[in-house]
């Protein structure tokens, strides 16, 4: 209960209540006084209220150094653990032998814990003669297959499981300047057929003069590069197994467009179709809507215009316009070409071979842009069609509506004689060698290949090529 105040003045006064704790009385304010000298516990050493102040027995336990000892033995165990794992050994082939070697060594380390020895090559001028000898490579030294200089001795480093061999150094030639010149690549057309497609790309070579930086002497090294010529080949389709046949149509797009395409899709029959580039700003709904289907989509050019009359600039202008008004109206990428009147020559090749995946022509040629009926055009196409055959058809407006009406009969003589009619890169994919070989979609131009030119033995020799 609350404390009153139990001493009164003189003054008569009522009793009142005391705010502070534990200084009410005299006798509680002298317990409060601190004596001079005195030393006093605070909560802080060990004592505490509600009985915090009781001192606990300390506790003598004898298991104590033991633990201690445990614990050290646990941490040396733990240290000595990581020593060895750190510098452990592991397996490698040296030399074709089994070896061992510290883990992360380096090759020189390797080297000189074995105390490996070898022959070191000889110092040699631009003319392979001897200028120092054992001047050269201290070691010849294949990592896994790789031959590695000597700077990186000191820094590749061993893990395990390589194979390495070692062996006498390697001559090296003094410091030199190199004149180099290149040897251009020529082409050369093989093998005949409708289907023409770069087969090997023109790689240049190179020849070198050496001026040595020690000796003076200049030496002509010769071809240290060889020339990869170029070669383009020129084939037919064999499918592999089964009937086919490939639908082309040239000069499109047209008004009938979308409705060969409904044709085709009616007869489950798919085909190819060129676009004049010049006719498709004008339709591009068309030509969206053969990328859109199973069809395929090539290229005529520009302008029907003969391209073996261009050459340059003006060659490679013709290609890239009719190119780019296909890609901006199907948003596709082409690359696929048909020559106007089938003619592109060696020079045309040699000048813009990095723009086409191919130039593909025909084996049957209808007559049908000439006019003359439906029946007509159908018994030309049939009394020729063979297997592995591309047939070439007109979609422009003076044909289209001759086209729309020998279709339908056309496919259906064709699928009743036992063919399929697909697309031309479907064709392709029946023919086990050009299967993995040729895609009509893009060119694969290397980084390092270049465009060729035509050999000087054509001109001389075999007159103006075709």
């Amino acid at each position: 209960m609350p404390n009153y105040t139990t001493s009164y003045s003189k003054i008569s006064k009522k009793p009142h209540y005391r705010r502070s704790n534990g200084n009410q009385l005299p006798s509680a304010r002298r317990k409060c006084k601190r004596r001079p000298g005195a030393q006093y516990l605070h909560h802080t050493q060990g004592f505490g209220h509600h009985g915090r102040g009781r001192m606990m027995p300390r506790r003598n336990d004898s298991r104590r150094p033991y633990a201690i000892i445990a614990v050290a033995c646990a941490a040396l165990l733990f240290v000595a653990s990581v020593v060895w794992y750190i510098n452990r050994s592991v397996p490698i082939t040296l030399n074709g032998s089994e070896s061992s070697v510290r883990i992360n060594s380096t090759i020189q380390q390797l080297i000189d814990d074995q105390e490996l020895s070898y022959r070191a090559g000889d110092l040699l001028a631009v003319d392979d003669s001897v200028l120092e000898k054992r001047g050269g490579e201290a070691y010849s030294v294949v990592l896994n297959g790789e031959q590695i200089d000597n700077a990186e001795l000191d820094t590749t480093q061993l893990t395990g499981g390589e194979e390495l061999t070692i062996g006498d150094g390697r001559d090296v030639y003094e410091e030199h300047e190199v004149q180099a010149t290149a040897i251009q690549p020529t082409l050369t057309l093989k093998g005949s057929g409708p289907i023409q497609y770069v087969e090997t790309w023109g790689i240049p070579g190179r020849t070198e003069v050496w001026t040595g930086a020690v000796s003076g002497i200049t030496a002509d090294r010769g071809v240290v590069q060889e020339v990869q010529n170029c070669v383009v080949r020129a084939t037919s389709i064999s499918p592999a197994d089964g009937k086919y046949v490939a639908l082309t149509f040239d000069e499109g797009p047209s008004s009938y467009t979308e409705q060969i395409l409904q044709v085709l899709s009616d007869a489950g029959a798919t085909a190819t179709f060129f676009m004049q580039g010049d006719r498709v700003d004008a339709n591009q709904a068309a030509v969206a809507s053969i990328a859109a289907s199973d069809n395929e989509l090539g290229s005529n050019g520009q302008n029907d215009v003969d391209l073996t009359m261009l050459s340059g600039d003006d060659l490679r202008q013709q290609l890239t316009q009719g190119f780019d008004a296909i890609d901006r109206a199907a948003d596709t990428t082409c690359a696929l070409l048909r020559p106007p009147y089938g003619l592109f020559s060696e020079q045309n090749w040699t000048e813009a071979m990095d723009l086409v995946s191919a130039a593909v022509t025909w084996n049957i040629d209808s007559g049908d842009y000439l006019l003359p009926g439906a029946d007509s055009v159908i018994e030309t196409v049939m009394g020729s069609v063979g297997n592995g055959d591309i047939i070439l058809l007109t979609d422009n407006d003076s044909c289209g509506e001759q086209t729309l009406e020998l279709l339908p009969t056309l496919l259906s003589r064709l699928q009743d004689a036992g063919y399929q009619i697909v697309s031309l890169s479907e064709l392709i994919k029946t023919d086990e060698e050009l299967a993995d070989t040729l895609d009509l979609s893009r060119t694969s131009m290397p980084a390092d290949a270049v465009l060729p030119h035509l050999s000087l033995e054509i001109d001389e020799g075999e007159g103006e090529s075709e």
